[in-house]
């Protein structure tokens, strides 16, 4: 045997060794936990994902997986290249037999009210399911980069992630409360017939605090329910607010209140209803808008 011969079997040991090691990675589960608490296990990363809700469209795509996705939900319009996937349905009105047709290794849900029949329905045709409802904004950074460790695309989702955090850091630094400031009291219209809020458990309400000011209706029993004219001309806010296509102050559609320091005012204003709605990384645009409008109305109050 020659002197090289050792180092040859040595140096072909160690390709074997690794070859050995990429192909246990490649084979072992990839492990995630939902917004619903629940694990979500995939034996490779997904090829083939379903989104059934536009946020959900918009956390992949901003994962970096956009181009896993074979199906998406009605009314998934951004980014520009959803609008070329093909449309399942929805929820509530869904395809189930041409969403097995595709064969799935995911599928994303928004994972509140009927969905969660839907969700079992699904498990039940041994399909893998992911839930999303975000309650705060760290859970959707933190679904980016989950969405991303079940596509594979790890390194994208994290760097949006950490670019969305630090987009939120600026906006809360930008925005706190100065020492003395008082918070601007705020109705958010969520419905307008019938009268629709939210309380302080609302992602809505959260970035009204973010941006200086107190949701009036904070302490309401349930997330979001019907109010009364009568409880809101005792709660008399600075602003009012609803989500919806314009953008900015509204005419004064409360004209029939004028009691309301928000009508006397013209503290009427409209969020962007995509942006505020829609629990993906957009969510941070339409915090800005809020707070610009919170300002201008601090500004003038």
């Amino acid at each position: 045997m020659s002197a090289q011969a050792p180092a040859v079997i040595r140096a072909l040991n160690c390709a074997i060794l690794l070859a050995l090691c990429w192909a246990t990675l490649a084979q072992a589960d990839v492990n995630v936990l939902d917004d619903a608490k629940r694990p979500v296990s995939l034996k490779q990363p997904a090829k083939r994902i379903i989104s059934l809700a536009p946020h959900v469209t918009e956390l992949v795509f901003a994962a970096g997986a956009g181009d896993r996705l074979v199906a998406i939900s009605d009314y998934s319009d951004f980014p520009e290249q959803a609008k070329q996937i093909p449309s399942i349905g929805s929820i509530f009105a869904l395809d189930l037999e041409r969403l097995l047709a595709l064969k799935p290794d995911l599928v994303i849900i928004w994972g509140t009210g009927n969905a969660k029949q839907l969700a079992k329905k699904l498990r039940d045709n041994k399909l893998v399911v992911f839930e999303s409802e975000a309650h705060d904004y760290e859970d959707i950074a933190s679904s980016i980069e989950r969405i991303a460790t079940l596509a594979g695309t790890d390194t994208t989702g994290k760097a949006k992630a950490q670019e969305f955090r630090q987009r939120l850091q600026n906006l809360r630094a930008q925005y706190r409360l100065k020492a003395g400031e008082k918070p601007i009291t705020v109705f958010h219209q969520m419905v307008k017939n019938p009268l629709m809020t939210v309380n302080h458990e609302h992602f809505i309400s959260k970035m009204i605090q973010l941006c200086g000011g107190q949701n009036v209706f904070a302490d309401l029993k349930d997330i979001s329910s019907a109010i009364t004219v009568e409880a809101l001309l005792l709660a008399n806010p600075d602003m009012i607010f609803s989500g919806g296509k314009e953008n900015g102050k509204l005419p004064n559609e409360w004209a029939q209140l004028p009691r309301l320091n928000a009508v006397k005012n013209h503290a009427i204003y409209s969020v962007n209803g995509d942006w505020l709605h829609r629990s993906g990384p957009r969510v941070l645009d339409a915090t800005e808008q809020l707070c610009l409008a919170i300002k201008e109305v601090r500004e003038h109050r």
